[in-house]
């Protein structure tokens, strides 16, 4: 491993110091700083929590029932003889008096056996889901930006090999090129180490595209609509094992997913919803009072009037309405219920995978690590080999690519791991 190492060091300083020259300019983002500017500003995050605002207003107008209702009425009324009568269109008092007056009525639910009840607490259960909502936006969202983050130190990390192992070749190839100038080696040789200078300038063009596409998916995670390259702090894997209980995490998903709280709460709001359509069957009686005064009015009238009562109304046929209401409610109550239980086994499903995913890449990293320890181990033997003259550019080119995809694919193990880590922290609830 130290042998390793020592090639990865020295082969990277030509390229640290370009890098350096870069990115000293470009603003430094931590992953918490990612986090905290994805929360303040991307805009799933503020339309999760419009809709839960939205939804606490709900609750104050289903509790609107439980509480007096007033109207001011104003009537002008013109009569061409104090005798006119309305001879049809109406069941009520024909009589027509010229007039002008006001007035106010206020009405006051004494009882509906329930119905306003359950409508409020269905609306603070809903309430409840939305909020609920709004946590697993944001988790989501949390979740977006550190794969976002993680990916893009990934792709940075590639491009440095990829510009190592071109700085390397640039260096090889003029080494050859001047033994080949005083004919100790042959022009096949440099042959060789031009093509193998051409690949790495591919190589590194493909992974700054990477880079790039990588910071532009993150300045979206962030909230951005423009491009912001950033200077990324590294960080190592928070842990080097995974715990072997996976059914204490799965047990952690299911009482911390917002996801599942939200669904346990609409399912409550819809049973809650279908006892009040079944109450809306039931009596509703109300107090009723009127009061006004007549500025000006036929001489039958009197100058003032004021009434009160209880009112009382029962539904007794409404071709079916009323049950068939009840029924709808109650059956998109248990659809409620039914995906609740859907969405848990998925996420039981969704916690296992992450589980096991976490496990494989921290697998890949050791075996990885392994590999990229032994290729430095053969492109150092191979190059001592080539300039003793032991062996044939091929060889040598052979030995360095294979240490390229080595460190490639021990970087890429490397932040995969983070990655990992950081979907099962979602996937349990944990995610901060």
């Amino acid at each position: 491993m130290k042998i390793a190492l020592s090639v990865l060091f020295f082969c990277a300083l030509p390229a640290l110091v370009v890098l350096g020259d870069t990115t000293n300019a470009l603003p430094t983002l931590t992953l918490v700083d990612a986090e905290q500017i994805a929360l303040k500003q991307h805009p799933q995050i503020a339309q999760a929590n419009y809709l839960m605002l939205a939804a606490q207003e709900a609750v104050t107008e289903a509790r609107s029932g439980f509480f007096p209702n007033a109207n001011l009425y104003a009537n002008a009324v013109g009569a061409d003889d104090p005798g006119t009568r309305i001879l049809a269109g109406g069941l009520n008092n024909p009589s027509v008096f010229g007039r002008g007056a006001g007035g106010v009525e206020v009405s006051q639910l004494i009882t509906d056996f329930g119905r306003t009840a359950n409508l409020a607490a269905s609306s603070k259960d809903q309430a409840k889901a939305q909020g609920q909502s709004a946590n697993a936006t944001r988790e989501q969202v949390l979740l977006g930006v550190d794969v976002s983050y993680f990916s893009a130190i990934e792709a940075q990390a590639v491009l440095r090999v990829a510009q190592q192992t071109f700085d390397t070749r640039q260096t090889l190839l003029g080494q050859i090129t001047a033994l080949a100038t005083n004919k100790l080696r042959s022009e096949l040789d440099v042959s060789f180490a031009r093509v193998e200078v051409q690949q790495a300038r591919l190589i590194v063009e493909r992974a700054q595209n990477d880079s790039d596409a990588a910071m532009a998916t993150l300045s979206a995670a962030l909230g951005y609509s423009e491009f912001h390259p950033f200077q990324l702090i590294d960080r190592a894997p928070a842990t080097n094992s995974v715990t072997a209980d996976v059914d204490s995490l799965v047990q952690t998903a299911l009482s911390h997913r917002p996801e599942l709280l939200s669904l346990r709460y609409d399912r409550d709001a819809a049973s809650r919803f279908a006892k009040s359509q079944r109450d809306a069957r039931l009596p509703t009686v109300n107090a009723v009072g009127m009061a006004g005064t007549a500025a000006w009015r036929d001489p039958e009238l009197p100058p003032n009037y004021a009434v009160g009562g209880v009112q009382l109304s029962l539904p007794i046929f409404a071709g079916g309405y009323y049950v068939a209401r009840q029924r709808e409610a109650e059956l998109k109550a248990e659809a409620d219920d039914e995906m609740l239980r859907n969405v848990e086994n998925n996420v039981i499903r969704d916690v296992r995978i992450a589980w096991l995913n976490v496990s494989d890449a921290l697998e890949q990293l050791k075996t990885t690590e392994e590999l990229a320890e032994n290729a430095a181990e053969s492109f150092t033997l191979a190059q001592a080999r080539y300039k003793s003259g032991l062996s044939s550019i091929v060889e040598l080119s052979d030995a360095q690519l294979n240490l390229t995809s080595a460190q490639i694919s021990e970087a890429n193990a490397r932040y995969n791991i983070l990655i990992q880590q950081a979907n099962l922290n979602y996937q349990t609830g944990l995610i901060q």
